[in-house]
């Protein structure tokens, strides 16, 4: 069984997220469709912004074009439809709009590039997906066009697939460590404590509340509007009988370091999911050390890593030297090369 017919069989909608612009998100991509396509697999495709275009917006780089197999369903803007350098049949005009108009679902007609976007919101992704797969599509691949963060939320897709390469550092050590970081993050430990999970499964996700809750779960709101400038806060607020922390937005070195040692180690962060966890690879290193506790509502299910050795900046790595640190790294994580192929398990 091949590579992406294996990840059909376990998820139905997996995102590809870059570790950074540049990363080689839209070659794996290209990547993972013509493997697809080799196996047979109908797919589909979207995007939580714009992709296809032949050069970096933002950065003004250039870069891969995205290629589709004729019978591919993908998410259109109206702008966009025109630009498509190939055929394409509109199937339905969905309710979802984006700056660049009205999303479509079309089929692809003949194989060829073709610039993908569709909407920033989760909901209506979850929305569009299940629509696009009313027209017998195997799986769905989902761009992640805005951010890391955003389009690695677990509400967003089933799994992810993870790009990384040498865009992120000259040196590669920097490179497997930010890898392994962000992997061992998006696995964090779930919530264990079933009290304490039915508990926080009744907050209102879009409120901003930072909770402390002690060992008989009573539940203190900590007096702060938003995660800036909140680890004072939230170290006054923790007592001697705290042994949870709940923080619903951003978790980074400036809340955590305002938290004293001691109490630190008392206690569990709880957060909805890991993209919530802005910390560098060294500091969280050295906080787990200290005592560090972090548990998760939901965490991120990574099916593959691909790498990519090359970086627009004009450098690169040895891809076997690069391949090798990787899989080393992340034993029994699928890594590919998606430049040259050769996934190994």
């Amino acid at each position: 069984m091949g590579f992406v017919a294996d990840i059909q069989e376990k998820y139905r909608t997996v995102s590809i997220v870059g570790m950074a612009k540049n990363a080689g998100k839209t070659t794996a991509l290209n990547y993972l469709l013509e493997e697809a396509y080799d196996e047979g697999l109908r797919m589909g495709v979207t995007s939580t912004g714009r992709d296809g275009e032949t050069s970096d917006l933002v950065f003004e780089t250039d870069k891969p074009k995205v290629y589709l197999f004729e019978d591919t369903i993908v998410t259109v803007p109206e702008q966009l439809y025109g630009l498509a350098e190939t055929s394409l049949e509109i199937l339905k005009r969905t309710s979802c709009r984006t700056a660049l108009g009205q999303v479509l679902i079309c089929r692809v007609a003949r194989s060829g590039y073709v610039q993908i976007a569709g909407p920033g919101s989760i909901a209506e992704h979850k929305k569009l997906c299940e629509q696009m797969f009313s027209y017998g599509i195997d799986m769905i691949f989902i761009d992640g066009a805005i951010d890391r963060k955003s389009i690695a939320d677990p509400s967003t897709s089933d799994a992810i697939i993870l790009s990384t390469g040498a865009v992120i550092s000259r040196k590669l050590g920097t490179v497997v460590e930010e890898t392994i970081h962000v992997v061992n993050i998006y696995n964090s430990p779930l919530v264990s404590d079933e009290k304490l999970r039915a508990l926080l499964e009744k907050e209102d996700r879009d409120a901003f509340r930072i909770l402390t809750i002690d060992k008989d779960y009573r539940v203190e709101v900590v007096p702060v509007a938003t995660a800036l400038g909140a680890g004072a806060l939230v170290d006054a607020a923790i007592t001697e009988d705290t042994r949870w922390v709940y923080i619903p937005g951003a978790i980074t070195e400036r809340i955590l370091d305002r938290i004293a040692p001691a109490k630190l180690k008392q206690v569990t962060i709880v957060l909805p999911n890991p993209t919530k966890v802005f910390v560098s690879a060294l500091r969280w290193q050295q906080l787990r050390k200290t005592g560090l506790k972090v548990e998760v509502l939901e965490n991120i299910r990574v099916a593959a890593v691909t790498v990519n050795p090359f970086s627009p900046h004009g450098y690169s790595f040895d891809r076997d030297q690069l391949l090798a640190a990787v899989r080393q790294a992340l034993p029994g994580m699928p890594v590919v090369d998606v430049r040259t192929g050769g996934l190994e398990l």
